[in-house]
């Protein structure tokens, strides 16, 4: 289970404003918990019910309510004549420090499988990395 305390303490220590979502689940839920009033929530994937079908991903709704949260369902393909300068303009933010991304490192040819797994199950936070060599 994910704990929503330290993960708004840690990441987010003044709460979300928009969060794009492609892991739904337990990552949606704690994202909603820490949003502020009138955040906005993109959602492109569920990557965690690719593989599970027991587990559905569902926000609390009164958190929902309650916050004024608009949640909107989001294809990349709708939008692939602006890609370029999506591109373009999200490296300068990356460069400059403007955005920020998060990214889960494991380390090793041997942490590949669970790494693996584990991005299904949506237990990491960011992007799933494996280093293979030190360079």
């Amino acid at each position: 289970m994910l704990d929503k305390e330290m993960m708004q303490s840690r990441y987010f220590p003044d709460g979300i404003d928009v969060y794009f979502d492609n892991v739904g689940a337990e990552i949606l839920e704690a994202a909603v918990a820490n949003m502020n009033t009138f955040g906005r929530v993109g959602v492109c994937g569920v990557m965690s019910e690719y593989t599970n079908t027991t587990k559905r991903a569902a926000p609390d709704m009164l958190e929902v309510v309650y916050k004024r949260i608009t949640i909107q369902g989001f294809l990349a393909v709708d939008h692939m004549k602006v890609y370029g300068e999506f591109l373009s303009t999200t490296a300068e933010y990356l460069k400059t420090k403007q955005m920020k991304s998060l990214e889960d490192i494991s380390h090793g040819v041997e942490s590949i499988p669970s790494a693996f797994v584990g991005l299904f199950r949506g237990d990491n936070v960011g992007k799933m990395i494996v280093q293979i060599a030190e360079d």
